[in-house]
């Protein structure tokens, strides 16, 4: 593999290279469907989380304790960590779940029959029907939360699969494709910046599922706590992004959002499973495994 772009040249088909390196090739494969047969673990309360705390797995993590922090005790949740570089999230169980075989998954046993929900924009629309919280009822303003969740949702693939991928994961750094997603992960910061200069939020003056949805990804990134990529993409140009990932950052239910299912970083901030309120105090990483 190489910068030079003549030194590819596609074949006719396609084949599987399963040797194509990169930090995720060992899992990575053209086919959907279990490898293997695992059921998933149930616990206690009616919400049953399966993820990793990525910036999508962050989404669902927050959103929920958001829902706790405004008093919805029906919220409670049990979140089970999903180590996808191992594969966990091709078990039979989870396929069942998540067909995609993609974090974060959610297994709603409070209904008649247990509702599954998957796509992570899906479980904060789901979740905030479900409570009606997060989400505006008039319907202008719903309509602009809803666009700003969706704009996320669609657009967050250039940042993970298309920035993420070649600036962090890939074998190789090609610079063509390095700027390429680069190109756009900053006009998307623009996007944004703009937006935020004319508001506190996404939707206007409230804090919503869309501003959730958006912070997992745009805010942790200008906060240099995602790719660590803060320098090279000169974050600085975005003070209104800056103000608002910041501000969310500070809320309680984030903090405590952003540390479930964390499974690196400083133990301080890793919970790996999620239960009980009381595990934030009682069973942290730092707490279990002290120095």
């Amino acid at each position: 593999m190489s910068d030079t772009p003549d030194t590819y040249t596609p074949p006719k088909v396609w084949t599987w290279n399963k040797g194509n390196g990169g930090q995720f090739a060992s899992i990575n494969r053209p086919v959907a469907g279990a490898t293997h047969e695992k059921d998933l673990p149930v616990g206690q309360h009616p919400l049953q989380l399966y993820s990793l705390a990525t910036p999508n797995g962050v989404k669902v993590t927050v959103m929920l304790e958001e829902l706790l922090a405004l008093g919805h005790a029906g919220a409670e949740y049990d979140a089970w960590l999903i180590r996808i570089n191992e594969g966990t999230q091709f078990g039979s169980g989870f396929v069942a779940v998540n067909p995609n075989s993609k974090i974060p998954a959610l297994l709603d046993t409070s209904t008649a029959t247990p509702t599954r929900v998957f796509e992570s924009g899906a479980i904060l629309l789901y979740l905030a029907e479900k409570f009606g919280a997060l989400l505006p009822s008039d319907p202008a303003q719903r309509a602009e939360c809803l666009s700003w969740l969706f704009w996320q949702m669609g657009s967050a693939p250039y940042l993970g699969g298309g920035f993420g991928h070649f600036y962090v994961y890939a074998p190789v750094k090609i610079e063509y494709a390095i700027d390429r997603f680069t190109m756009e992960v900053k006009r998307q910061l623009d996007v944004l910046n703009q937006r935020l200069a004319q508001h506190r939020f996404l939707s206007g003056d409230d804090y919503t599922i869309a501003d959730i949805a958006n912070w997992g990804w745009y805010g942790q990134v200008v906060r240099g706590q995602l790719y660590e990529a803060a320098e090279f993409l000169q974050v600085h140009e975005y003070p209104h992004v800056q103000r608002w990932a910041n501000e969310i950052a500070a809320r309680p239910a984030v903090v405590r959002g952003r540390m479930v299912n964390r499974a690196w970083g400083p133990l301080e901030e890793q919970l790996h499973e999620r239960h009980d309120a009381s595990d934030f105090e009682l069973r942290m990483q730092d707490k279990l495994n002290p120095a």
